[in-house]
C-alpha cells in the first residue's frame, strides 16, 4: 500500500476525463500533475489514456506502457486499477474519432483532514458540485466590469 493511504483517512477522490483533439500524448500535463502531487494537493491513484482512431478503433494506454511511461510513471506509487476496461471503453465510446483522453483519479489530500473529521462526526456529504469554468469566467468578467 502506498505511504499514508488508509481507508479511514483517505480524502475525497475525484475522477477527471480530459479530452484532447488528436490522438498523440505529449506529456505536457505530467509536470502540472506532478507539482500538485509534490505539494500535497492531490495524490494520483490511477491514470490511463484512451485514444480513438479515424476508423473508430480504440486503444487503451496504461501508465506503464512505453509511450507514456517516462512522462507519467512518477505520478503513482502503485497502480490501483480503479478504472475497469469497461469504464475506459465507455469513455472511448463517447469520444469523437481522431481524439484522445487522459483519465485520472486523484485523492484530494488537501481535504483529507476535513473528510476524516466529517466522518468522525457522523456527517456525510449531501451535495458536491463543480461550477464550470465558463460560469466562473463570466462572473469574474462581470466583477471586473463593475470595478
Amino acid at each position: 500500500m502506498p505511504d499514508g493511504l488508509h481507508a479511514d483517512t483517505v480524502g475525497p477522490v475525484d475522477v477527471a476525463v480530459i479530452a484532447f483533439d488528436g490522438n498523440r500524448f505529449n506529456g505536457d500535463v505530467a509536470p502540472a500533475l506532478r507539482e500538485l502531487q509534490q505539494n500535497g494537493t492531490v495524490r494520483v491513484l490511477d491514470l490511463a489514456f484512451v485514444r480513438k482512431g479515424a476508423d473508430g478503433s480504440v486503444d487503451i494506454v496504461e501508465i506503464g506502457d512505453a509511450e507514456v511511461a517516462e512522462a507519467f510513471a512518477q505520478l503513482t506509487e502503485a497502480q490501483f486499477d480503479l478504472f475497469s476496461d469497461e469504464d475506459l471503453q465507455a469513455i472511448a465510446d463517447g469520444l469523437p474519432e481522431q481524439s484522445s483522453a487522459l483519465v485520472v483519479a486523484w485523492e484530494n489530500t488537501w481535504a483529507a483532514r476535513l473528510a476524516t473529521a466529517i466522518r468522525g462526526s457522523q456527517g456525510r456529504l449531501r451535495l458536491l458540485e463543480r461550477i464550470d469554468r465558463d460560469t466562473v469566467a463570466a462572473a469574474v468578467a462581470a466583477l471586473d466590469a463593475t470595478a
